[in-house]
């Protein structure tokens, strides 16, 4: 994997907007979508990152499994009143469209994993469409990507339309956040390339009418896709409809997925598949022996209050509003590092089967919401 340069068009701020891309620079004017350098990568990178993807989706069902089967659900903090309803989810199938798998890559090109976005990834729009896109702009038709994220998308949804419960799938995200909206809208519209009727709602839209839900039409919500993180729906009042609900609307990703968002997962694949070449050491609460360690809170998000020790020694950290559901201790990667920065790969896995990347960089080792978007060349 190589770092390459670029000179960029001038009006590239003008061409994604056209795209729908609204959020490519922070509030801060600081760059977020990278559009002057990119990573190129081989074919067998590439065929390296999809087969490890695949492998670990079946190690992380496995995994669910275990959890459920051994009755470790507390271990993920999960609230007691909606483990029968996650047991329920797995049980049933009840389906899931996507996640992103998150590795760390050094010079060795030694895939790690750090963690799984796998309830609510974001940046979805941005590997499927905005880098495509930005590929054909710069080098027309003499370049490839690892990207069948927009096909994947459309194909998963047709395969899912005949499990829907109604003829309306709904989708919904909070309404202060143009990033949430824009892979929400992203994946709506590609449900309706699969011939599914849509409706958005926003999350604080959804009614309860002591049945079942429904949007603001009075609708009967049966189908409903969300970008909100299940540990916030199971905190509030909300949620104690969820299991009342005689509809039983599928809410996707389903609540099982919660199970693989927590990274107490983390530590129970170290359990299931100890010195496995894609894990990194992981323990419950204590570091062990490792002097060189990540601490996670249990369910963080956009890496929030991580501490980063080295040889013992706190080196990095972050703050947030996470920490008070416990944690787990993680092996310091070896991240890939440039002159811009350190960089991860992030790998979507959409309708059991691995089908894109993107790569994230920053300034320190530790990932966050500032962290730059970078596009992709397989050469």
């Amino acid at each position: 994997m190589e770092l390459k340069k670029i000179n960029k068009d001038e009006n590239w701020k003008q061409r994604v907007e056209n795209i729908g891309f609204g959020f490519h620079t922070d509030e801060n004017n600081q760059t977020y979508w990278v559009e002057d350098y990119y990573f190129s990568i081989t074919a067998q990178e590439a065929d390296n990152i999809f087969d490890a993807t695949n492998q670990l989706w079946e190690m992380c069902l496995h995994a669910v499994d275990h959890v459920i089967s051994q009755k470790k659900l507390d271990l993920f903090k999960i609230p007691e009143f909606i483990q029968p309803y996650l047991v329920e989810s797995w049980e049933n199938d009840s389906p899931s469209i996507y996640g992103r798998f998150d590795f760390a890559f050094d010079k060795n090109k030694q895939l790690k994993l750090l963690e799984f976005n796998a309830d609510t990834p974001t940046s979805l729009f941005e590997c499927g469409v905005v880098q495509w896109l930005w590929m054909e702009n710069y080098f027309q038709d003499t370049k490839d990507q690892f990207n069948s994220v927009h096909d994947k998308l459309i194909d998963t949804w047709k395969m899912l339309k005949p499990h829907l419960k109604g003829d309306t799938l709904h989708f919904t995200c909070v309404r202060e956040s143009l990033e949430d909206l824009t892979n929400v809208e992203y994946l709506r519209d590609c449900a309706i390339q699969a011939g599914i009727n849509t409706k958005l709602i926003y999350i604080d839209e959804i009614g309860w009418n002591n049945v079942n839900f429904v949007d603001l039409e009075e609708e009967t919500i049966t189908d409903i896709f969300k970008l909100y993180p299940w540990e916030w729906m199971v905190n509030e009042m909300f949620a104690y409809n969820i299991k009342n609900d005689e509809i039983k609307a599928n809410w996707i990703e389903p609540a099982w997925k919660m199970i693989l968002s927590n990274k107490a997962i983390l530590a129970v694949l170290w359990e299931l598949y100890p010195n496995h070449p894609l894990l990194l050491e992981s323990y419950f609460d204590e570091p062990h022996q490792m002097k060189n360690y990540v601490k996670k809170p249990l369910l963080s998000r956009e890496g929030a209050n991580i501490e980063m020790i080295i040889d013992g020694n706190l080196a990095e950290k972050t703050v947030g509003e996470y920490g008070e559901e416990g944690f787990i201790c993680q092996e310091l990667a070896q991240l890939h590092k440039e002159d811009t920065g350190y960089s991860i790969i992030g790998s979507w896995i959409i309708g059991q089967e691995s089908c894109g990347i993107t790569f994230r960089e920053s300034d320190q080792m530790i990932t966050t919401d500032k962290s730059r978007f970078v596009p992709h060349i397989i050469e």
